[in-house]
């Protein structure tokens, strides 16, 4: 009989651990937002707008490659970056005129003005390379991303650059790319990054985002016959 207890003892006195072991249940797939903070394609960086950014430039194989140079509304890279070989215009006597994203009749051919001032997504280099889901940044989502993070000039795999933490602790790194004029690579100590939104009172130029190991800034001083790089953004699903 006492045998017969103390089995029955026993057995009372593990249940509680049994219990207690128990394997939690895996949560449901689904909910307002399967979007994973990070990916090795973007990056959630806790920003107002929710807009993803890519982990690395359009064309390159890892964060602290430059990848391709784009001349702003081109979307293949190549040789030479300079008025008289860009897409969107013609070169007469040295004067060259916009045949699109044009806002002032001055720089149109024969007066041409469409009031563009975003790239369509046939124009976009991201767009094009990196499918639908993508797309440059415009100027306003650089804007948001000087505004809302902290920068750190550091150096990742023997390249310079930016390594700018978002408001949720997440990172991306922007390497000094410097940029494309003619056929030599110019400034790599800097970084400039085309935005896909155009100067509306100069309309030969493109808003790009420009850092250094001292500052960054948003500004709309570059000529768009000029090779920059792009970094990818994506909006949240």
């Amino acid at each position: 009989m006492k045998t017969i207890w103390k089995i029955i003892v026993a057995v009372l006195l593990t249940l509680p651990f049994v219990t207690g072991c128990k394997k939690p249940a895996e949560p449901e797939s689904g909910g307002d937002n399967d979007t994973p903070a990070i990916s090795d394609e973007f990056i959630d960086l806790g920003l107002p707008s929710g807009t993803l950014w890519a982990t690395r430039n359009v064309g390159a194989n890892n964060p602290e490659d430059c990848g391709d140079y784009f001349a702003w509304g081109e979307t293949a890279p190549k040789e030479l970056y300079d008025w008289k070989s860009y897409r969107y215009g013609n070169c007469i006597d040295n004067w060259f005129a916009i045949t699109k994203y044009c806002t002032n009749s001055d720089w149109g051919l024969n007066g041409f003005v469409d009031s563009l001032t975003v790239l369509e997504p046939a124009d976009d280099a991201a767009t094009v390379s990196l499918g639908d889901d993508w797309r440059m940044p415009t100027k306003e989502e650089w804007e948001e991303l000087y505004q809302n993070t902290s920068y750190t000039w550091t150096t990742q795999n023997g390249v310079d650059g930016r390594l700018i933490t978002g408001p949720n602790g997440n990172t991306i790194f922007l390497p000094a790319t410097g940029f494309r004029l003619d056929g030599e690579l110019i400034c790599l100590g800097l970084g400039i990054y085309w935005s896909s939104t155009l100067h509306s009172h100069f309309p030969e130029r493109g808003w790009s985002y420009h850092f250094d190991f001292e500052s960054c800034h948003v500004c709309g001083t570059y000529e768009r016959s000029r090779g920059q790089c792009i970094r990818a953004v994506q909006v949240a699903r």
